[in-house]
């Protein structure tokens, strides 16, 4: 059976016709298993659907404001339920109003059609139909720096062409009734990339800041400290967080998309394992896995771990690539760094920027020479780059205070609160 999916998936990926026809099929079958639950239940007011990353963790925007809604007094009577791959995996903050499901199980299927509420931080499935009344509060999962959707120009993704990845956005984007927003710049880009105005969904951005960094503002050093006990981070070494992207063009059919480690891991280890522990995690869509034992002691593996916000408190620097961590990351004031060693292609055949990188406030590297060279002055490169980072979270973080999480959650449900005013 997997070598009958892989030779689909390497015929899907040469062929768009047949791609084209694969989907439809999928699709139909899917709408046609959903139905039964759309049409049996009926949309219940105080039911809460939650989902992070498809399921697979309990993090970001979704969980920020559902911690948030578990204390106020206005959702006492509400039910929430959380959908997870694999719940065992999660410690959800507990409630007596909580139901914890599996996605795509018929449990999580009947929740879909009876939830008045889905708040969730990416593309919910296709099939699932949203009824009359049905409210989805689109998160997102961070501030864009390299383009998506429809302002993404070049064929250089293996799975999708341009118009098939709009194609998709419309069926996602025209579901909408909230987008949340941290900054004007977001507000401008999700509404050009979703085609919102296009759509007629002009109107539904939530520009108040972004919850899932409620988390950077309120968090004690007591707990920071308690955190990098559990990650087993020596008291005596700084910390540097290593989080590549995905590569559309780095897929292979029956895995998912792949990651070609370009970091020599050998020779960077022995040049800074005295002074540093490396938290390693690449971008969740990275289905193959990177042998990593080798490097005990130095390298701890964190591509599993559930709330990223954690890492960044107990981390000292943070390494990247195209990946949007940065900018939540900013708040907190530290020192960053980007490993780009395949920019040109990057930029030309894959996504492109929506940014300059003269506005990055941290050096760019593009060998592991000068990667290794930045990383060894990083603290004067710090210092250097203060005013433009002052600047950076100026445009970009101005709103996140803390506090964006009852913000948003007064917008999305104002009738509960209009007896306050």
């Amino acid at each position: 059976m997997k070598k009958i999916k892989v030779f689909l998936m390497d015929l899907a990926k040469k062929n768009k016709f047949v791609r084209k026809i694969a989907r439809r099929l999928l699709n139909f079958t899917k709408r046609s298993g959903y139905s039964k639950y759309k049409n049996k239940y009926s949309v219940n007011e105080k039911l809460i659907l939650f989902e992070a990353f498809n399921g697979r963790n309990y993090t970001c925007s979704p969980k920020a404001i559902y911690e948030k809604m578990i204390t106020m007094d206005e959702f006492k009577d509400f039910k929430f339920v959380w959908a997870f791959v694999d719940p065992s995996k999660h410690e959800v903050m507990e409630d007596e109003r909580l139901e914890v499901v599996v996605t795509k199980s018929p449990d999580y299927y009947r929740y879909c059609s009876m939830a008045k509420y889905w708040i969730v931080n990416s593309i919910m499935p296709e099939e699932i139909e949203k009824k009359d009344g049905q409210v989805y509060v689109q998160c997102w999962h961070g501030t864009p720096l390299k383009k998506l959707r429809y302002d993404i120009e070049v064929d250089g993704a293996v799975l999708n062409t341009v118009e098939e990845i709009r194609r998709r956005n419309d069926i996602d984007a025209s579901r909408f009734d909230y987008f949340i927003s941290p900054s004007k710049y977001c507000t401008e880009k999700f509404t050009s990339a979703f085609n919102l105005k296009a759509l007629g969904k002009g109107d539904i951005i939530i520009e108040k800041g972004y919850p899932r960094n409620d988390f950077l503002f309120n968090k004690s050093e007591k707990e920071i400290n308690a955190i990098k006990k559990k990650l087993g981070i020596p008291k005596n070494k700084k910390v540097l967080f290593y989080m590549p992207t995905f590569r559309d063009n780095q897929h292979t059919s029956g895995v998912g998309y792949t990651y070609q480690m370009e970091l020599d891991l050998d020779r960077f280890k022995k040049k800074f394992e005295k002074e540093y522990v490396m938290l390693f995690s690449p971008h969740y869509f990275i289905a193959n896995s990177i042998d990593l034992n080798k490097y005990k002691g130095f390298i701890i593996n964190v591509a599993r771990y559930d709330e990223i916000n954690e890492l960044y408190l107990v981390s000292d620097v943070i390494m990247t690539d195209y990946s949007s961590i940065f900018f939540d990351y900013a708040n907190l004031k530290k020192p960053m760094l980007f490993f780009m060693y395949d920019f040109d292609l990057y930029k030309g055949s894959l996504r492109d920027f929506y940014i300059s990188l003269d506005e990055l406030p941290g050096p760019i590297a593009k060998t592991q020479d000068e990667l290794e060279e930045y990383l060894a002055n990083i603290d004067k490169e710090f210092e250097k780059n203060k005013s433009k980072y002052n600047k950076f979270n100026k445009k970009y973080n101005y709103l996140d205070d803390g506090n964006a999480s009852e913000r948003v959650i007064k917008v999305i449900f104002k009738e509960l609160f209009k007896w306050k005013k």
